[in-house]
């Protein structure tokens, strides 16, 4: 395994991320598997030297954070794991339930601390910006937590630059506890993030953790079928929204030729050449299989040449920007 510091934050984590949607309940989504079938994976992702593990607590509405938590209090040493959640999304159907207001974020952060058995949160992420509240508001709440010691870092999930480049002048501003990371859409079929968040967050030293490195498996393919064989591609209508433009399919041809030359899974080459980028500290990967772990660690080993990487950028065309 290999390391690096989140952006320019004294924490230390795999340049590999488990993201653990895929741990909770099926009764959420069908591709979910419950905790007795997600264990093996924590175990194997500690074995290959994983320690960036990252949920939300809306996934499994929940449960996720619950499994997460026990595998990893049973499992890891605890100080040497960085364990990430998220807020945001609603937790239920009456006010308050959901969004980055004060009064959300703390109560939402004292049950996620519930749930993960821990009595801080390494990283603490806003799962996505909303203009109602103010971002002063929001910061103000983070900083809290902070301060609290209930939260040790905080960053920030899918948003514009400009509301990114806010909250930090905010965060200085205030003297308060500031982003140290993105966790943004970025792949090789959506690069959108290249024109000014990515730019922004190397200036400012805000680790990239890209969500969906893989395009919901679409990069993962070794056949012609962008979407289908699988119980998450088939039920997954999140991810044809995402991605619907004729030129992905040029791109994942491209990523399979690659593969070829190199002798490797196109998942691998998708993921070499995410870690490739500049600005990028850890894709979050999901994985229902234990090969899927495995293959993306082998990534790290993958080298690609400037022709090679030119061969998968150059199909690329600008798409509409999607996951905010």
């Amino acid at each position: 395994m290999k390391y690096t510091q989140l952006g320019r934050s004294g924490l230390v984590v795999s340049r590999i991320c488990l993201g653990c949607m895929t741990y909770g309940t099926p009764t959420w989504r069908p591709w979910v598997l419950d905790e007795i079938d997600a264990r093996p994976f924590y175990k194997r992702a500690l074995e290959l030297g994983i320690n960036f593990f990252d949920t939300a607590d809306m996934y499994s509405m929940g449960v996720s954070e619950e499994v997460t938590g026990r595998a990893l209090r049973e499992m890891a040493n605890m100080e040497e794991i960085v364990l990430a959640t998220k807020v945001h999304f609603p937790m239920g159907d009456g006010p308050n339930m959901g969004g980055i207001s004060r009064k959300h974020i703390v109560q939402a952060c004292e049950a996620s601390l519930r749930r993960l058995g821990v009595e801080a949160i390494d990283l603490y992420q806003i799962h996505r910006f909303k203009g109602t509240v103010p971002i002063e508001e929001t910061l103000g709440a983070l900083d809290h937590l902070v301060s609290q010691g209930k939260v040790r870092y905080i960053g920030a999930s899918s948003g514009y630059a400009w509301q990114m480049a806010r909250a930090l002048s905010v965060s200085e501003k205030r003297g308060w506890a500031r982003f140290v990371s993105m966790q943004n859409h970025y792949n090789l079929v959506y690069r959108e993030e290249e024109r000014e968040m990515i730019p922004l967050c190397i200036e400012e030293g805000v680790g990239v953790i890209p969500w969906s490195p893989l395009a919901r498996g679409r990069l993962a393919r070794t056949t012609l079928s962008p979407v289908s064989g699988t119980t998450r591609a088939d039920t997954d209508t999140y991810a044809v929204d995402l991605y619907d433009s004729p030129s992905d399919l040029l791109v994942i041809e491209a990523g399979r030729k690659v593969a070829n030359e190199v002798g490797v899974s196109p998942s691998e080459v998708a993921l070499a050449w995410l870690l490739h980028k500049p600005g990028v500290s850890a894709p979050i990967v999901g994985a229902t299989k234990i090969e899927h772990l495995e293959s993306a660690v082998r990534s790290l080993d993958v080298k690609l040449t400037e022709d090679q990487l030119r061969a998968l950028e150059e199909p690329y065309q600008p798409h509409a920007v999607r996951g905010h």
